[in-house]
């Protein structure tokens, strides 16, 4: 049985500083509960691992206005300028990832092996600063494994052991940083009695699972 917190104890457990993989795409697949506990108990210098920052006032795009953020690993920040203009005052850090390279690198902390080899970004500014070694006579940058200390995930439903299943295309970065955190916790939409998810529907087994986000009590203001 995993632990079932509610969202603002669960995000006591991220520690100023820490590095932190959040799951999702522009927002989708975000764990959006979550990501507004952290803003709400004002945290600060996190290093931010994601494929992106979304949009003003979106998701990661909370953190980032709320001044949560002092490093972010992304793939592109071309859809949030206040992540660029933090970028460009010194507020923020950005180290640019491809995005391919990103997933690669987080898989590979997951996996246990120290990095990867990919020849993307050779010739170009993402190769500045890596190691080049040539493997059957290509040139390869060689990228370390990404890993952090907290991943911060969504899925659609989980179950007392913590056994997920995401919903279509939010399943983004999701299981592959559930592989990547020193401590993993989960926001899903709902929290299933054990035996209700088929073996063969789980996308996330639950033994990477620290910590389960709680889902809110239903209120029906119409009523």
């Amino acid at each position: 049985m995993r632990t079932v917190l509610p969202v603002a104890d669960a995000a006591a457990l991220v520690p100023d500083g820490a590095s932190v993989m959040i799951g999702g795409f522009m927002g989708v697949g975000s764990p959006l509960r979550l990501i507004d506990a952290l803003v709400a108990r004002k945290a600060r210098g996190l290093t931010i691992i994601a494929n992106d920052t979304a949009r003003p006032g979106v998701a990661i795009g909370k953190l980032i206005a709320a001044g949560c953020v002092s490093r972010a690993y992304v793939s592109h920040i071309g859809t949030n300028p206040e992540t660029q203009q933090k970028m460009i005052s010194g507020e923020i850090e950005v180290i640019l990832v491809p995005q391919g390279t990103l997933v690669e690198r987080i898989r590979a902390a997951g996996a246990g092996l120290p990095g990867v080899l990919t020849a993307t970004g050779i010739g170009t500014l993402a190769a500045e600063g890596f190691e080049v070694i040539q493997v059957n006579g290509r040139d390869c940058l060689v990228q370390p494994a990404l890993h952090a200390d907290v991943a911060l995930i969504s899925a659609r439903t989980a179950d007392y052991h913590g056994n997920l299943v995401y919903m279509l295309t939010a399943r983004n970065f999701n299981p592959v940083m559930a592989l990547a955190g020193g401590v993993v916790i989960a926001e899903t939409d709902e929290i299933v009695p054990l035996g209700v998810l088929a073996p063969d529907d789980i996308h996330t087994p639950g033994v990477v699972i620290t910590h389960l986000v709680e889902r809110p009590a239903f209120t029906d203001e119409r009523l």
